[in-house]
């Protein structure tokens, strides 16, 4: 059976290329697909890999700048040749899904969102862009085209898995289509439970405006207490610039390093809406608490008292209220770190190889019935 494997773009690390990472151990032969690539930006991560890219991989900037491409990219993704492969496996937030394949091809596509730009919170995203005014107001007419091509795009896809419920009831909403949910994988051994805890809390992420950094660097303004933010993003001189001097940006580090301030956190914060988040799962692994926001994939990961704790709004203030509540003794690491260890890769990885042998198999019957049919027609 000849694989494809298929990605947005690859030019950062996070979640969705952590997905991309287990689909390669699945399939170790099969080759990538995808808009653009950044092997740096990757962390050399599919680093000899066969890697496939679009007429957009030679557009200049488009690797640090992809947004004003947008435009380009339905027309990119389905430049693609996939006539020659059996299965093609889509790991898709946005356009990979609309590859186009062959009638014999069984295209499964592992989505992480309904595009959110295009659908809903589309009018925040737009604003959270950064364009100028002149482009926002003509930015709607272009979203019309990308919710048509959207809707003509999920037809191509035979199989849906959803990450997360909450995504799953989105793919229901805007795509009409049922999915099955399975959540996203983390290396969950690669994770300690620490003998002791440090002061200060712990944040991790992209600098993103959905992110709510913003939310927790005000907070913490108050509050007085110690905070380490790790990670980078266009956001970070605006949120530097905010942050009071109990706050500390460390900025991109090793995993070996984020492992050990995961560990020795007195909580992981997790403020915004996520379609899933690995980065508390991870934290999780650690042994230690998330407090977070009561939505999205939260809800799916996080045990309110047990595993972690909710605010209820999303406000600085509403945070304040439960961070004063929060008291580190009242959670066990080792009942947390359990909780965590239901999301780990090798659980992941063995569901994904059951639902694609299963609609494989299916697939094949059907093509087989196909064929038959087609012999008595025009015998």
């Amino acid at each position: 059976m000849k694989i494809a494997l298929v990605h947005d773009y690859l030019n950062q690390y996070g979640g969705a290329e952590r997905v991309l990472e287990s689909f390669c151990e699945i399939f170790p032969k099969a080759p990538i697909y995808t808009l653009l690539y950044d092997k740096e930006k990757t962390g050399y991560a599919f680093e000899g890999r066969e890697i496939h890219t679009s007429f957009l991989q030679n557009v200049p900037f488009v690797k640090s700048h992809h947004r004003p491409f947008l435009m380009f990219m339905p027309i990119a993704i389905e430049q693609f040749d996939l006539s020659k492969y059996d299965l093609v496996l889509s790991d898709s937030a946005s356009y990979a899904k609309g590859v186009i394949t062959s009638s014999n091809t069984l295209h499964v596509c592992y989505c992480h969102t309904p595009i959110r730009y295009a659908w809903d919170d589309s009018h925040k995203y737009i604003e959270e862009f950064g364009y100028s005014n002149l482009i926002k107001k003509t930015i709607p007419f272009f979203m019309s085209y990308i919710r048509i091509w959207d809707e003509q795009a999920v037809q191509r896809v035979d199989k849906f898995i959803a990450n997360s419920n909450f995504v799953s009831n989105r793919i229901e909403k805007y795509y009409k289509r049922d999915s099955d949910v399975i959540h996203p994988p983390v290396k969950a051994d690669l994770f300690h439970i620490a003998t002791k805890i440090d002061k200060y809390f712990l944040m991790v992420g992209r600098f993103l405006p959905y992110k709510r950094f913003d939310l927790v660097i005000d907070a913490f303004n108050q509050l007085g207490w110690p905070l380490k933010i790790v990670g980078d993003g266009p956001e970070r001189k605006k949120l530097q610039a905010k942050a009071k001097s109990n706050i500390e940006f460390i900025g991109l580090i090793s995993d070996k390093e984020l492992k050990n301030y995961y560990a020795h956190c007195q909580a992981f914060l997790f403020p915004q809406e996520e379609d899933f988040g690995i980065v508390a799962i991870e934290a999780m692994a650690s042994g230690r608490p998330v407090i977070a926001y009561k939505s999205g994939g939260a809800l799916e990961i996080i045990q309110d008292g047990k595993t972690g704790l909710f605010f209820e709004k999303q406000t600085s203030s509403d945070l304040i209220k439960i961070l004063k509540k929060f008291n580190s003794d009242n959670f066990d690491p080792k009942i947390i770190r359990k909780r965590a260890m239901e999301f780990d890769q090798e659980k992941f990885k063995q569901k994904i190889e059951n639902f694609i042998n299963e609609h494989w198999n299916r697939h094949q019957s059907l093509g087989s019935r196909n064929q038959n049919w087609s012999r008595r027609v025009y015998n």
